[in-house]
């Protein structure tokens, strides 16, 4: 099964673990376009899958996000 553009910014941010400038995303990501980042990064956004976060400068961030109760169900 191929992968989708909204689960492949997921897994790139996952595997980097912190917080990315959102123009980083597109070297995390070069097979992709700006307008599929850009839509991966809205859809994670509003699912609660990454945090996206305006810097004093006014740069965007994103982070992945894993919610407290999903962290604490995968510790037990």
């Amino acid at each position: 099964m191929r992968a989708t553009h909204i689960d492949q910014v997921r897994d790139r941010l996952e595997q980097r673990g912190t917080a990315c400038p959102l123009e980083e995303i597109m070297e995390l990501c070069p097979e992709l376009t700006w307008n599929q980042v850009f839509l991966a990064i809205d859809h994670l956004s509003r699912t609660g899958q990454v945090r996206v976060m305006m810097d004093v400068g006014k740069t965007y961030t994103v982070q992945a996000y894993r919610p407290v109760a999903a962290v604490a169900s995968t510790a037990a």
